[in-house]
């Protein structure tokens, strides 16, 4: 169908050195306008982000320093994306959270005009997530084709949350399983240890607030040592333990943190 548009419409998508909005740089930007005639107008680039591209990086995108030492940076092609995007309004996947504060580091960095508060910004991931909902009870309507009566009442939501893993599994038994990026995972088995290996694989603590790495090692999850390893934070920086000790996290959070530096610092 033809979009209803008063003004342009960028599709835009960006791959970086990582997924830190204030440190990591842009890789490659990618922006499809679509006019309101109908006709598309596209404009891409390969950039050099002028700091090294991490391993666990390229393992996403396949570009590696070497691809892009004889790149423009940002800042050298910054006035001419503000033009493809002057006038227009802004559409992607999940643009709100990533893409769009990172964009706007790198113009504000590059000293280039470009303001996103007059544009009206259309987020297809938010559309998706509001459409499709993620509840129980809509699980139970798309895999088993049927109302949950007495909803938010434990028996009824214990017995559907029951059905609806045994009609996963049936569903989707021996299928790949892939990440956001499409590199598989796993395959769905009906065989609980596989089956937990594919859900909590990365659980550390019930918060989410310590995860393990793609080879293992327990990283942390949020603030400024997000995605460093535990153990090196806390011989770099002993504060940091006490600190989160008599902050406001869990008790299963402080006591996951505890055996880890009690373990680590006995080897």
């Amino acid at each position: 169908m033809k979009l209803n548009l008063r003004n342009p419409l960028c599709f835009f998508d960006l791959e970086t050195t990582g997924t830190n909005i204030i440190q990591d740089r842009i890789i490659e930007i990618a922006v499809i306008k679509l006019l309101p005639n109908g006709e598309l107008s596209k404009k891409s680039n390969i950039l050099n982000p002028t700091i090294p591209i991490p391993a666990e990086s390229v393992a996403v995108h396949g570009l590696t320093d070497e691809d892009v030492k004889d790149k423009p940076t940002f800042k050298e092609v910054a006035k001419e994306y503000a033009r493809f995007f002057e006038g227009a309004d802004l559409a992607g996947f999940n643009i709100l959270k990533f893409d769009i504060p990172i964009l706007v580091e790198e113009f504000l960095r590059a000293g280039v005009e470009f303001d996103y508060t007059r544009k009206k910004i259309i987020d297809s991931q938010r559309i998706f997530h509001l459409m499709e909902k993620r509840t129980l009870a809509a699980a139970y309507q798309f895999y088993l084709n049927k109302q949950l009566t007495d909803a938010h009442t434990a028996e009824a939501d214990t017995a559907a949350s029951m059905e609806v893993l045994l009609a996963q599994v049936e569903r989707y038994n021996n299928q790949p399983v892939t990440d956001g990026m499409g590199k598989k995972i796993g395959d769905i088995k009906n065989d609980i240890d596989t089956l937990a290996q594919l859900t909590t694989s990365d659980l550390v603590d019930l918060a989410g607030r310590m995860i393990k790495g793609k080879k293992g090692e327990i990283q942390f999850n949020f603030g400024k040592h997000k995605g460093k390893n535990v153990l090196d934070v806390l011989r770099e920086e002993p504060s940091y333990y006490d600190w989160m000790m008599n902050g406001d996290f869990s008790m299963d959070t402080k006591r996951k943190l505890t055996e880890l530096k009690l373990q680590g610092f006995k080897k």
